[in-house]
């Protein structure tokens, strides 16, 4: 089908119109987008997120094997590892909600977080463990019980953190540059 002049030119009209909208009203942006819009908007939001928590886990991860557990063990190096992992949950999800303009509806975050999830279990289940070398079931059977439980709950807060942060902030905030 060939779109004539006008057709096209009311097109872009509509997207320009969109995205001027969404620059100028942050705070209900994602509620301005079309739904396939805002399908892709929730999709780069859970990757980035993803990519930022899971980078640096891929990041840390050489350090706490190849330096930490020689000198400490495994328990005690996943457990100094995690509060540092918590903090980049923390900052990434701020900064995805941040970046991406996510309102603060509930439904909107937890698909952005559980989406990252998912992604993270399949690159931990997939590419982390041929580089380790294990089967799945080796890889949980190895689990130590105690910081296993401490992996287990950092991996629900990453899913439920963009909901956590910045409810009322980010709001408040850009409300307060509207005034300004």
């Amino acid at each position: 089908m060939i779109l004539s002049t006008s057709t096209a030119d009311w097109l872009v009209g509509i997207t320009v119109a969109r995205i001027l909208k969404v620059q100028m009203d942050p705070i209900n942006s994602m509620a301005a987008l079309s739904k396939p819009h805002k399908l892709a908007q929730i999709l780069k939001a859970a990757i980035s997120y993803f990519v930022v928590v899971f980078g640096s886990g891929f990041i840390l991860g050489p350090i706490r094997i190849f330096f930490i557990v020689p000198r400490l063990g495994e328990r005690t190096a996943e457990l100094m590892e995690a509060p540092l992992m918590l903090f980049v949950i923390v900052m990434a999800a701020k900064w995805v909600v941040r970046r991406f303009q996510l309102p603060p509806a509930t439904i909107d975050r937890l698909v952005v977080g559980f989406l990252a999830l998912t992604l993270g279990l399949l690159f931990e289940f997939t590419l982390v463990l041929k580089l380790r070398g294990l089967t799945l079931t080796e890889y949980f059977h190895t689990r130590d019980p105690v910081s296993g439980a401490v992996y287990y709950l950092i991996l629900g807060l990453f899913a439920i953190m963009p909901l956590l942060v910045g409810r009322d902030g980010a709001v408040t905030r850009t409300k307060e540059k509207r005034r300004a």
